[in-house]
């Protein structure tokens, strides 16, 4: 039987530290850390997640500046109050929460985001950092990947590790961080070839394709750690939806462990973003 790998109790043992972070940080300078949230119309599951970020920013002591824009507000209107925001001495962090409406032009919004405050970690320079290896505020995600693979193994110099989907928010990001800690990394897409024979060649599986229960059982080999960051909702019993990652979950129990949907990975985004702010807000003072 597979080990499960419980993402909300690391998750709260990280918060736990970015609590003492923030109390120290305070006792140190006299301030508090700001994340600044910034929510463009009324999108259902973007309300749900900007409402979680902020509840966590409470629990572990960062202030929290919300900015609620109607559907209708225009880019200049959304990239002016991102300036205000850049240079707003209270706010450490700066958040855009996507998908953003059609008329605006979403890489241009998180290019004006300064990088030392963009704690999602997409702004160009952040990204050049982390493939560099110079620092920088990693995606949250993907830093919450690989504190989970943390869990299992304690040193992952050489091994081999398959990287399913190459999206510039989760895939890439995973992939330099596993090549920053010397493992051998294939990263697939929809692409790829023979893509169950590389899998059973793994032994670290990071399945961020979007596609629910792709990885099948006779994908993995045993022994081999899996992290499943994709979501999906579909129709369940009696009417209901439920949430399904991409990994067959009941096939792989021969892994060594596995990350179960939900409960995994999703915590672990929300914890990262609040250790990011913390160290925006250390880099800032000093």
């Amino acid at each position: 039987m597979a080990e499960r790998i419980d993402g909300r109790a690391i998750a709260a043992g990280l918060e736990d530290e970015v609590a003492e972070q923030v109390r120290a940080l305070a006792a140190r300078t006299g301030v508090t850390p700001g994340l600044a949230v910034v929510l463009v119309g009324r999108d259902p599951a973007s309300e749900v997640y900007v409402a979680h970020k902020i509840k966590s920013c409470r629990k572990v002591g960062i202030r929290s500046f919300e900015h609620r824009l109607p559907e209708n507000t225009t880019q200049d209107a959304l990239l002016t109050l991102i300036a205000r925001l850049n240079a707003d001495p209270e706010v450490h962090g700066v958040l855009v929460q996507v998908p953003l409406p059609a008329h605006i032009d979403e890489g241009a919004v998180l290019d004006a985001i300064d990088p030392g405050k963009d704690v999602d970690g997409f702004h160009p320079v952040n990204v050049g950092r982390l493939s560099t290896g110079t620092g920088g505020l990693i995606p949250c995600t993907p830093l919450g990947v690989m504190k989970l693979i943390d869990t299992v193994i304690d040193d992952i110099t050489g091994l081999d590790a398959v990287v399913i989907g190459k999206s510039n928010i989760v895939g890439k990001p995973i992939a330099m961080l596993l090549l920053e800690r010397e493992a051998t990394v294939t990263v697939t897409h929809i692409e790829t070839k023979n893509l169950p024979d590389l899998c059973r060649k793994a032994d670290i599986i990071v399945a961020a394709a979007g596609a629910p229960r792709l990885v099948k059982g006779w994908w993995v080999k045993p022994g081999a750690v899996i992290i499943d960051v994709g979501i999906t909702r579909i129709p369940g019993e009696n009417g209901k939806d439920r949430l399904v990652g991409d990994v067959a979950f009941d096939e792989v129990q021969h892994a060594r462990a596995v990350t179960p949907v939900p409960g995994g990975v999703g915590p672990m985004t929300i914890a990262c973003l609040l250790a990011n702010t913390v160290q925006a807000a250390e880099t800032a003072l000093g």
